[in-house]
């Protein structure tokens, strides 16, 4: 039985020693994605496309409440003028472009987001792909995100591929 213990013990060691070599012999590099993505020129790109389609649609809003604050503007110096009745209907009146304002906003919010994951797409997965590219030409087993709070990673003294994917990018 102190035989089978001793073997036992010896064979564990054994195990723990090859898992630990195992262990030491995956290579492990990290890469800032976010920093990486916004050197991009396709991203840059993408971000000037979306700027440009939000000031259109500010604009737009900004002058449907111009005129919206004009014509109860109108209607409020008008207001003694008229019977209670047109000043209900112009209130209805008003109250209608408020919410017609609103639901533009919120059409223009879903616009806006539906045309960045359309724009940016197409980035992250060329980001993705020059990666796992490098990685492997590499010999990397893995690749950690360093971005900050993007995954979990607390230290990235390892090989940071990001000048070698900018390579492969061509940035």
């Amino acid at each position: 039985m102190k035989q089978f213990k001793t073997v036992l013990i010896a064979v564990s060691f054994m195990l723990g020693a090859i898992g630990f070599t195992n262990a030491q012999s995956s290579k492990i590099a990290h890469v800032g994605t976010q920093e990486l993505i916004e050197s991009m020129p396709t991203y840059q790109s993408a971000m000037s496309q979306l700027e440009k389609l939000e000031n259109t649609y500010r604009a737009d809003i900004d002058d449907l409440l111009k005129e919206a604050q004009n014509k109860n503007q109108r209607y409020q110096a008008e207001a003694t003028s008229k019977t209670e009745e047109e000043n209900a209907t112009r209130a209805r009146e008003l109250q209608a472009t408020q919410e017609k304002i609103v639901q533009f906003q919120q059409n223009a919010q879903k616009e806006l987001q539906k045309k960045e994951t359309e724009l940016l797409r197409p980035v992250y997965e060329k980001a993705r792909t020059a990666i796992q590219k490098v990685a492997r030409a590499k010999g990397y087993d893995y690749v950690l995100d360093s971005t900050t709070g993007a995954g979990g990673v607390l230290l990235a003294d390892g090989y940071d591929l990001a000048n070698d994917v900018k390579k492969e990018l061509g940035i």
